[in-house]
């Protein structure tokens, strides 16, 4: 097996060059459950079909004051790390992400105590080895709109990435952009999504890869893996919008803007994309 986050970059390599995406579809299971049943299942496929396998918890799922679970990072890693024992799954094709980690199970308090709490959690996921972290901070606090723009949740994501280097430098690997409902699903009514415009992603990753470079480092940004976006597929508690190739045409056709964004100075992709 390789370095877990070798796994990830490798994939994102291989779906940036357009010879090798032509030749093979390409991807990466991600579980995102805390029950032992669920986990067990996809354990021990991994190590029956000798694949790595990706296992998340969300902010409200496991945070540093237990979540909905009970458990804090550190109680999911031993629980996972448990069952992949049990079903002989080597721990090297593990690997353990957060998403949604942000302020969003704090929101209802001012913005400092929200964020001051996210980074909370954002140092124990990455002190406990969870490796891919989506940075979440999308969601307004007390006294805020319920949408920010993009430069104060790119400012709050930043933050939060600055913690995790602080106590796990050079080893996470991160996931930006949030254009997706709250952690568990959309919880209103679904008639249909409007994907995320082209536009709208290109200034995303170009505004993220700024702030990222000015107050933390080009390299933490080189660890920038992906950016989420709303391709027009999703589930409510009710109803699913299923994927319409033709409406997300343009936003496909994006990736490689972004993979461009990703690995050219600042200046030059605000000018080229």
């Amino acid at each position: 097996m390789h370095n877990p986050t070798s796994i990830l970059k490798d994939l994102v390599k291989q779906v940036h060059d357009p010879d090798l995406a032509k030749e093979e579809r390409c991807g990466i299971p991600s579980v995102c459950s805390a029950h032992p049943v669920v986990l067990e299942a996809a354990l021990h496929r991994a190590a029956r079909n000798k694949t790595p396998v990706l296992i998340e918890a969300t902010c409200n799922q496991v945070n540093q004051e237990g979540g909905y679970t009970g458990m804090t990072p550190a109680d999911f890693r031993n629980l996972v790390t448990s069952i992949a024992e049990r079903v002989s799954c080597p721990i090297d094709a593990v690997i353990l992400g957060g998403d949604h980690l942000g302020p969003n199970p704090w929101k209802h308090l001012p913005p400092e105590d929200a964020m001051a709490r996210a980074g909370q959690m954002v140092e124990a996921y990455a002190s406990a080895g969870f490796l891919k972290l989506h940075l979440d901070t999308s969601m307004g606090c007390a006294g805020e709109s319920a949408a920010l723009a993009d430069a104060v949740v790119a400012e709050r994501a930043a933050f939060l990435a600055s913690r995790a280097e602080a106590v796990a430098p050079g080893m996470a690997v991160y996931v930006v952009g949030t254009e997706v409902p709250v952690p568990g699903g959309a919880q209103e009514a679904l008639d249909h999504l409007v994907p995320t415009t082209a536009h709208a992603a290109r200034s995303t990753a170009t505004i993220t890869r700024e702030i990222f470079s000015r107050t933390l480092s080009e390299e933490v940004w080189s660890r920038v893996l992906a950016l989420v976006v709303q391709p027009g597929v999703e589930f409510g508690v009710e109803k699913t919008i299923f994927y319409e190739r033709r409406k997300a045409r343009d936003l496909v056709e994006t990736l490689y803007q972004f993979a461009f964004a990703m690995t050219h100075e600042p200046s030059r992709a605000i000018r080229e994309t």
